[in-house]
C-alpha cells in the first residue's frame, strides 16, 4: 500500500470511541497533528489526566456509553471513520464483572456497527487484542492464519468478548450501508500488551506492588517470552489500517487491501516480561523477585484470587478493595510464551515500529521518574505493618484492661520489657519520637517537597525513621 502520510485524514471527521483513555487520547492527538477536520472523543468517563490538552488542541470530548445505542449514533453522526477503542475488563478487579464486560464489549461493538451502517460511515478500525487467539498455549512467531481460541475455553470474559466482537466486525466488512451509498470497510488490530508514558492499566499496578513489597516472584522460566507494544507504534498501526480501508486509492475497483483483515502489532522484540520491566523497576529503586514459581502453582494461585474476588463480587467497584494479586489470564500472559509476528502489517499496510524498544522503555522511565518525585514515596507494606501493629500492640498491652486479647499481649510486654512500667515508658518515648520526627519532615518537605508536606508529617508520624529515611534520601537529591 502507497500512501501519503496524510491519506484519508485531511478534512475528514473522526471518531475514537474510549478516546479518553490511554490510546484513545494519544491517536486522538495524531489525527489532530495530520490534519483531520474534526476528532471526537467518546468516553463513559467526562474527564482524564488527558482531557485538557485535548480539548486544547481542539479535540470535541462526548460523554456517553456504548452501550447505549443512543449515545453511540449521537456520537458518530457526521463521522467518515471510527476508530473503536472503547473496551472493559483488561485486568484487576473488572475483569469479574461479566455483566459490564459483555455490555460494553458485545453489545457496544454491535451498537457502534449498526450507527456505522445506518449513519453511513464507511470505515471502522477495531482495537482487538492477542487474546482472541491466545489462551494459555506456547505460541511462536504466530501469524494471522492461527484459528480463533474456542470460545468456551476462555479463562477470562474479556478475551472471550473480545474474540466474539472482532469476529462481528470483520463478518459486517462490505455490509452495503442503509440509506447511503457504498459499503462499511472493517478491519481489527491485534495489539501486544501496551505500554508508555502515563499508561494506565498495567505499569501503575506493577510499579504499586513493587512499592510496597508484593511483587513475591516470577512466574515462569526465563526462556518465556512475549510482546511489547510502545503506545506511538499502535497508534501509527491504527492510523495505516484506516488508510488500508480507503475505496478511493488508485487501485479503484478492487477490494481495500485491509479490508476484513486481522493485523498482530507489536514492536517485534519478543522478551521476557520481568526482564522487560527491570530497567523501569531499577530506576524508582524496586527490585524485581530473585525467586520463581511454576507455572501451574502461579494458576492455583490466581484461581483462589479468583475465586476470593468473586465472593466479593457486589463490592468489586468500592474504592477500598485492592485489586487482585494475580489473576490466572495474567499467569499465563507471563508465563507461557506468545508472540507474534507483524508481517501481514507490514506487507499490506505499511507497518514498521517507529519507536524502539529501549526508546519506547528510556521515555517510560523518565515519565516515571518524574512522577515518583512529584508523589509521596514510602517503605514497603512490611514497615507499615511492623509499626502499626507494634505501636498498637504495645499500647495495649501497656494501658489497657484484661479484656479479649490483652492478656497476651502484656504477656509478651512482659516478657520484653520486665515490667509494665518500662512498657509504658517505652510507649511514651516511642511516641515523642514519632512526633518529633514527624514535625521535622513536615519542616524538611516545605523545603524539599511542599505539595506532599502533610503528607509526609503523617506518614513519618505512623511510621518514624521507615518514613523519614525516604524523605532524607530526596533531600539529597
Amino acid at each position: 500500500m502507497h500512501l501519503s502520510e496524510n491519506e484519508g485524514i485531511e478534512g475528514k471527521a473522526f471518531v475514537v470511541t474510549g478516546g479518553l483513555g490511554f490510546v484513545g487520547s494519544a491517536l486522538c492527538l495524531e489525527l489532530i497533528r495530520r490534519g483531520a477536520r474534526e476528532v471526537r472523543a467518546f468516553d463513559l468517563r467526562r474527564s482524564s489526566p488527558s482531557s485538557a490538552a485535548l480539548q486544547d488542541k481542539g479535540v470535541r470530548c462526548i460523554q456517553g456509553d456504548v452501550g447505549r445505542k443512543e449515545d453511540v449514533e449521537r456520537a458518530l453522526r457526521g463521522a467518515d471513520c471510527v476508530f473503536h477503542l472503547a473496551a472493559f475488563g483488561m485486568s484487576g478487579k473488572e475483569m469479574l464483572q461479566f455483566g459490564r464486560v459483555d455490555e460494553v464489549n458485545i453489545n457496544g461493538t454491535c451498537n457502534v456497527l449498526d450507527a456505522c451502517l445506518d449513519l453511513g460511515v464507511k470505515r471502522l478500525v477495531y482495537c482487538s487484542t492477542y487474546n482472541v487467539i491466545f489462551g494459555g498455549q506456547q505460541i511462536i512467531n504466530g501469524n494471522e492464519t492461527l484459528p480463533y481460541f474456542p470460545i468456551d475455553q476462555h479463562v477470562d470474559p474479556y478475551g472471550r468478548s473480545k474474540s466474539i466482537a472482532e469476529q462481528l466486525v470483520l463478518k459486517n466488512n462490505g455490509r452495503t450501508l442503509k440509506n447511503h451509498s457504498g459499503n462499511l470497510y472493517t478491519c481489527a488490530v491485534r495489539p501486544a500488551a501496551i505500554y508508555g508514558p502515563a499508561e494506565d492499566r498495567h505499569l501503575p499496578r506493577i510499579v504499586t506492588m513493587a512499592k510496597l513489597g508484593l511483587l513475591l516472584f516470577r512466574i515462569g522460566g526465563q526462556t518465556v517470552k512475549s510482546d511489547w507494544l510502545y503506545v506511538d507504534n499502535l497508534v501509527l498501526s491504527l492510523i495505516l489500517a484506516s488508510m488500508g480501508l480507503l475505496d478511493d486509492t488508485p487501485s479503484k475497483g478492487k477490494r481495500p487491501v485491509a479490508a476484513g483483515q486481522a493485523y498482530f502489532i507489536s514492536d517485534g522484540s519478543p522478551v521476557n516480561s520481568f526482564e522487560f520491566l527491570q530497567p523501569l523497576l531499577r530506576s524508582l529503586d524496586y527490585e524485581l523477585p530473585k525467586t520463581s514459581l511454576p507455572l501451574d502453582r502461579a494458576l492455583f494461585l490466581g484461581r483462589i484470587c479468583w475465586a476470593v474476588y468473586t465472593f466479593l463480587y457486589p463490592w468489586l467497584n468500592r474504592w477500598w478493595l485492592p485489586q487482585p494479586f494475580i489473576l490466572p489470564s495474567e499467569v499465563l500472559k507471563v508465563g507461557v510464551t506468545h508472540y507474534f509476528s507483524y508481517l501481514k502489517a507490514k506487507e499490506e499496510i505499511g507497518y514498521v515500529p517507529m519507536v524502539t524498544p529501549r526508546e519506547g522503555m528510556a521515555l517510560t522511565i523518565s515519565y516515571w521518574q518524574q512522577r515518583k518525585r512529584a508523589t509521596l514515596d514510602g517503605p514497603t507494606i512490611y514497615a507499615w505493618l511492623f509499626c502499626v501493629i507494634g505501636m498498637i500492640s504495645l499500647f495495649c498491652g501497656a494501658f489497657l484492661p484484661d479484656i479479649g486479647i490483652v492478656p497476651l499481649l502484656r504477656a509478651i510486654c512482659l516478657f520484653v520489657f520486665r515490667s509494665i512500667w518500662v512498657a509504658r515508658v517505652v510507649f511514651l518515648l516511642a511516641t515523642t519520637v514519632h512526633i518529633a520526627e514527624a514535625i521535622y519532615a513536615w519542616c524538611l518537605a516545605q523545603r524539599v517537597d511542599p505539595a506532599n508536606a502533610r503528607g509526609w508529617f503523617w506518614q513519618t508520624f505512623a511510621l518514624g525513621m521507615f518514613s523519614l529515611r525516604f524523605l532524607l534520601k530526596r533531600a539529597r537529591k
